[in-house]
């Protein structure tokens, strides 16, 4: 257990130092604005590309691993959605939000720096997978399920032109795609351009660790939903037992991929779940609270999980 807490330390203790300089200096949010720019348009993509152009084209392949993994991770969304909806009677709105609360991970800031540290180079292709296809489905289904209820007032085929141009010219899925390509081809990236993606990728893990600190010290806790106890256990508890569950149906995969993915559902809820209620005004303070708590709460969950991943009390596929 030491070695987990050891492995998790510098994660957390990156986004402490970002909460605290965010405290100290009383910079506003605002001010975060080309950091972030930096890490979703430079050190994230350059990630994405090194890790799926140095991958045989064969293990991209695994489309029956990336279905279970979005799979999974939409039945928990389905049930926070159901339980808000149906026993709570929350709007439409505010039950898409918390499906997101629940199903939408921070795979993309704290996802590749910690499986890799943990896992080694093994864990690249799923986790490149996970971060850039499961982000693409959740692109897909916040404008439609917003759209479903009422909140987009824009005609159908303007709606669905936007979702299939944040798809396609997102930066995450652009590079993967180059990865792709680059794996597919057998083409050789010449020495200073791989330098230079090197540089780029040993910054993304700091950098959005950091982000995440000072996100977080900025957006204030108002208003804790009552929802929070319930979402906080599909995230932190059910999901990653979703993942484990559901791929061990789907497939036969090496236990680094079950690993890897298990360890991204552990992960606390997306700071874009807030982008997203922001951008439509739903559920917004509550949102933010959850955030902030749930990220908390996975300081004891994390070590848990990687302890239990790393030691073998679950065998790497329940049905052999």
């Amino acid at each position: 257990m030491a070695n987990v807490v050891a492995l998790l330390l510098p994660f957390f203790g990156l986004i402490l130092i970002g909460y605290i300089a965010a405290r100290a200096t009383g910079q506003p949010l605002e001010a975060l604005g080309w950091l972030n720019t930096f890490i979703i348009y430079a050190a994230l993509p350059a990630l994405f590309f090194k890790l799926v152009s140095r991958t045989p084209i064969e293990e991209l392949a695994r489309i029956d691993f990336i279905l279970g993994e979005i799979g999974a991770v939409y039945l928990v969304f389905a049930t926070a959605f159901l339980v808000g909806y149906v026993l709570r009677r929350n709007s439409f709105e505010d039950c898409t939000i918390q499906g997101f609360t629940a199903g939408y991970g921070n795979i993309g800031y704290m996802g590749p720096g910690l499986a890799l540290l943990a896992f080694g180079d093994a864990a690249a292709v799923p986790v490149a997978l996970i971060v850039c296809l499961e982000n693409a489905a959740h692109f897909i289904m916040a404008p439609a399920m917003m759209a479903v209820a009422g909140d987009d007032a824009r005609p159908k085929h303007q709606i669905v032109g936007s979702i299939v141009k944040k798809v396609a010219l997102h930066p995450f899925i652009l590079s993967t795609a180059l990865g792709f390509a680059s794996a597919a081809s057998g083409l050789q990236v010449p020495v200073p351009a791989l330098k230079l993606v090197d540089y780029l990728a040993q910054a993304a893990a700091p950098c959005a660790l950091f982000a995440m600190g000072v996100t977080l010290a900025l957006r204030p806790v108002r208003r804790i939903p009552a929802e929070l106890g319930y979402l906080a256990v599909l995230k932190l508890v059910i999901l990653p037992l979703s993942v484990y569950v559901v791929l061990s149906l789907v497939g036969d995969f090496d236990p680094v991929w079950m690993h890897a993915a298990m360890l991204l559902a552990a992960l606390p809820t997306a700071t874009n779940v807030f982008v997203i209620s922001q951008q439509y005004g739903v559920w917004q303070e509550r949102a933010s609270a959850s955030i902030l708590i749930i990220t908390l709460a996975s300081i004891v969950t994390l070590p848990v999980w990687l302890y239990v991943i790393s030691s073998g009390i679950l065998p790497p596929d329940l049905f052999p």
